[in-house]
């Protein structure tokens, strides 16, 4: 609670909670190592729901679900999109979520106020349009190819890519995907409407740990990400 609150201070738009898989197919060392922590410490998708649940006692910052689908349909998925309704989830990327059955649970979705934020990528290209073209929140460009984690280059394409997802649709792009800092900001802040970065907290709490600073080494960090932002 203390660290989104923090971020929401630093200058976070949007907060995104991931919600720990023993198997987590898209992402990288960082993340899998924050899953197993999180999974050893009994943290299930309830524990998530009541963090959500104190988290909005503080704040009204948007909140953002990161989690895969065997997650939600293990839950059950219309008592997964009620809890989420009641706890004030905002939005759900769904990371491993088939285009052909986003439809199907984007109508469970249909009378809630949860955004469905789909993950495009430059690879997508012939379905680029179908992806986004009924989308909610915002779009998740993913700007290379992969797992999740920190990088230094991006996609040769890149350019192009945001150029073609946005020729489909209004909604906000943001970019995400081994985003590592306030350079790696200032690089992409022109191509899209967000930047999106998930590895370089992660590592920053892993190594405040051990002596409590993860709390703010971590508003330190996205502050200079917003600066970067606003420059």
């Amino acid at each position: 609670v203390k660290l989104v609150t923090e971020m929401e201070k630093a200058g976070a738009d949007i907060v995104e909670l991931g919600i720990p898989n023993a198997d987590p197919l898209a992402d990288g060392p960082v993340i899998q190592r924050a899953a197993q922590r999180a999974l050893t410490n009994g943290v299930n998708i309830d524990a998530v729901f009541d963090t959500v649940d104190r988290i909005r006692e503080k704040t009204q910052v948007p909140l953002v679900f990161l989690l895969y689908y065997n997650t939600i349909f293990r839950y059950g998925i219309s008592r997964f999109i009620q809890k989420a309704e009641e706890t004030g989830v905002d939005g759900l990327i769904i990371a491993d979520l088939p285009l052909e059955e986003r439809s199907e649970f984007k109508e469970a979705l249909s009378e809630k106020p949860i955004d469905l934020i789909p993950l495009v990528a430059p690879t997508s290209k012939e379905r680029i349009k179908t992806i986004v073209e009924d989308a909610s929140g915002f779009i998740y460009c993913v700007s290379s190819l992969g797992v999740t984690g920190v990088r230094t280059s991006f996609s040769q394409d890149l350019e192009s890519f945001m150029q073609t997802v946005a020729k489909f649709t209004k909604v906000p792009r943001a970019i995400g995907f081994g985003v590592s800092g306030p350079d790696a900001v200032r690089t992409l802040k022109n191509h899209a409407e967000g930047v999106i970065v998930g590895s370089a907290i992660i590592q920053r709490i892993e190594h405040g740990l051990s002596d409590q600073t993860h709390v703010e080494k971590v508003g330190r960090f996205v502050n200079s990400l917003k600066k970067a932002i606003r420059e």
